[in-house]
């Protein structure tokens, strides 16, 4: 009797550890995300996710495909690094159910200097890079299309591609490139529209490299908020919505403000 107490004592002792293990491993949280900024800015939120008991796990990327695929497989709990229209593309495109959970920032889109130097050097058949992917693609002709330099049907939206432009006064070569390639592109082009994130790891500011950008009142920047995303059903959970607390916190806030020069604007109140 007095031995099968013992085991039964050091069974519990066992199971106890073993579902204390499993609480620890719960409040792990798993984020995929760019390089820049949205990594740094994890690093930012991460104390404040700390305090609450939550361990942050951050797996850096250098595409846009990989931290959805990874999410909607239930390897990572969430990700940082993309914007609601691309979000939306993506889940009509790859048949996923991702969400956003809430918008952190807002990265303008910029008009870069290539074999050109200037607006005022553009000419017959002058070559202009922008993103390959459907939502920033439509994006980049809108930026163009401010500028006037193309026009694009009505209705066209933020679905827009070069089929979309009846307008091309200067009969611009526009090359479609994938994003993350842009910055390098540009020795090879006369101008690229490059990506915030992008801009920013090749070295380039907004604020003083670019020729011409959006503004952080357009109908863009409304549009093209940068969200926390996560698999469909996972949006209320207790850990997910401490992380998006921390990452809209005036820690981050502030971190945002002093580091990027205008490249990453906050979009939370």
């Amino acid at each position: 009797m007095k031995k099968l107490l013992t085991i039964c004592l050091t069974l519990a002792i066992f199971l106890g550890c073993l579902g204390g293990c499993g609480k620890q491993e719960d409040k792990t949280i798993r984020v995929g995300a760019s390089i820049t900024p949205h990594a740094e800015i994890l690093r930012i939120a991460e104390p404040l996710l700390n305090e609450q008991g939550y361990q942050l796990e951050i797996v850096e990327f250098t595409d846009y495909v990989q931290p959805n695929l990874a999410v909607e497989s239930g390897e990572l709990d969430a990700n940082f690094f993309q914007h609601q229209p691309y979000l939306d593309d993506f889940n009509a495109s790859n048949g996923t159910s991702l969400v956003s959970i809430g918008s952190v920032h807002y990265e303008p889109l910029g008009l870069y200097a290539g074999k050109l130097a200037s607006l005022d050097e553009i000419a017959a058949g002058s070559s202009i890079a922008v993103p390959n992917d459907g939502s920033n693609e439509a994006r980049a002709l809108y930026l163009l299309e401010s500028l006037g330099l193309i026009t694009l049907s009505d209705g066209a939206g933020f679905t827009a591609t070069i089929q979309d432009i009846t307008d091309n006064p200067f009969s611009l070569e526009i090359i479609e490139i994938e994003a993350a390639q842009l910055a390098r592109s540009l020795q090879d082009v006369d101008f690229a529209v490059i990506n915030g994130n992008y801009a920013i790891q090749a070295g380039l500011s907004v604020k003083t490299d670019a020729l011409a950008a959006e503004t952080s009142d357009s109908l863009s920047a409304a549009s093209y908020a940068n969200v926390l995303c996560c698999a469909e059903g996972n949006e209320n959970s207790p850990a997910l919505l401490a992380l998006l607390e921390a990452l809209q916190s005036e820690e981050v806030r502030a971190f945002i403000e002093s580091t990027y020069d205008g490249a990453v604007i906050p979009l939370f109140d």
